[in-house]
């Protein structure tokens, strides 16, 4: 081959190269990490990252892609630490857990994954379904499927008769003896080989149930569900594997052997007491709050057979307390990510989470940063994503209005870019 040809092969690469350059016109960009708004910022993007954020409104090139959102607010790409990315809620939910196959719950979560992304969340932390969950986060990832950026638990981890127990309300002779395989375990022996099994699945993260909970058909919401030496071992193994262990707590006791026993996160914490709140500092632990699901169950009980009688009174009786225990945790300094349980409620609607935390006592700015730069730091991802900087991936959005004043806008995403792809465009 000649050089001038070879030479022309590599003009050609070289400007489609060029091509590539996004430039961002932001009229407010919001710096999560220091809390504070910039006005007339240029954000250049190439090759899925950020080049460089510039004050003023630069000017592309020929070749360059320009995006004017210079009446809109700009933020990087949100982050939910915990959805059930499979489902959603329904008053056949629990029927349908009968009907359909494996098949038909991977083509149900497909425009699920879809509608959070549109939402603005371009990462959720997923804490368990069926095992679908994993392949989705490939099919995302590989993509095939449109959705946002996923680190699954596969299935969660429960004693037998637990809250992650798939067959309870079954019929005896339907219920049958799950183990390790299931995320059923009995033991620490059992707690390593299922941790493991997880792993093997692809599971990115442990989830274990410390208590009981309010939408499994089982009468206890709160109690704790695990012995300590049984939660030690669980997160003992995920250590070994380099991952961290989140644990689905009501129960003040239940949280307390899940914080002992060096879980990083407690999701829900309804019935949190000071002293586990104290001791959460103490050890480091995270609180994932998930006023949304909360809020959400207490309202669906009261729709006459939306849920079985045993949870609808469980839902009742639990679900709108989160909001004023992570009132308490904020005051307390206990830390704290972002997580909605979006699949409670559906999905899409994760900025509902905002609104509570903010009307609980966070100012709106902490809020917004709770679920960007915070959960990049919670995910141990900060030098990959979670604020709009030069050299990060880039996850980018924008809503109308001004959320650092009105935080209730965050309902209005009208821009999502994720990995430099742009998927919506509202403006």
């Amino acid at each position: 081959m000649s050089k001038q040809i070879l030479l022309g092969i590599a003009c050609l690469i070289s400007s489609y190269a060029l091509a590539q350059k996004t430039f961002i016109h932001a009229g407010r960009l919001i710096d999560v990490k220091e809390m504070r708004v910039l006005t007339e910022q240029t954000i250049i993007v190439e090759n899925g990252k950020i080049t460089a954020v510039m004050k003023g409104y630069q000017t592309p090139g020929n070749s360059d892609q320009a995006i004017d959102l210079k009446n809109a607010t700009v933020l990087p790409g949100l982050m939910d630490m915990h959805v059930h990315i499979e489902g959603e809620t329904s008053p056949t939910r629990y029927v349908d857990g009968f009907r359909d196959n494996e098949a038909d719950v991977a083509f149900k979560s497909v425009p699920l994954a879809e509608r959070t992304l549109m939402a603005g969340f371009t990462t959720v932390r997923d804490l368990g379904g069926s095992g679908v969950n994993i392949a989705l986060r490939d099919a995302i990832a590989a993509g095939r499927v449109n959705g946002p950026r996923i680190f699954t638990a596969g299935k969660a981890i429960s004693p037998t008769g637990g809250h992650a127990d798939p067959t309870n309300g079954m019929k005896r002779d339907l219920m049958e003896d799950p183990g390790p395989d299931w995320g059923v375990i009995n033991g620490p022996y059992e707690a390593r080989k299922a941790v493991r099994q997880m792993v093997k699945y692809g599971a990115d993260v442990i989830k274990v149930t410390a208590t009981g909970g309010v939408l499994s058909v089982a009468r206890d919401g709160s109690a704790p569900q695990f012995q300590l030496d049984e939660l030690e071992a669980v997160v003992q193994t995920a250590k070994d594997f380099g991952i961290h262990v989140a644990a689905h707590a009501h129960g003040d006791e239940g949280m307390q052997r899940a914080v002992k026993a060096g879980v990083y996160s407690i999701e829900h914490g309804t019935l949190m007491s000071e002293a586990t709140m104290k001791l959460m500092k103490e050890k480091g632990t995270w609180y994932v709050p998930t006023i949304t699901a909360g809020m959400s169950a207490a309202a669906f009980a009261e729709i006459p057979g939306y849920y079985p009688p045993v949870v609808a009174e469980k839902a009742r009786r639990i679900g709108a307390q989160i909001q004023e225990t992570f009132g308490k945790a904020y005051k307390n300094g206990v830390k704290i990510a972002f997580g909605s349980d979006a699949g409670v409620y559906p999905h899409g609607e994760n900025y509902r989470e905002f609104i509570y935390m903010v009307e609980a006592g966070m100012p709106a700015m902490e809020a917004l940063k709770s679920a960007t730069h915070t959960n990049a730091v919670f995910m141990k991802i900060e030098d990959k994503l979670g604020s709009i900087e030069t050299g990060k991936i880039a996850d980018i959005i924008a809503v109308k209005g001004n959320p650092d004043q009105d935080i209730s806008v965050m309902k209005n995403v009208v821009f999502v870019m994720k990995e430099g792809k742009v998927y919506k465009t509202e403006l």
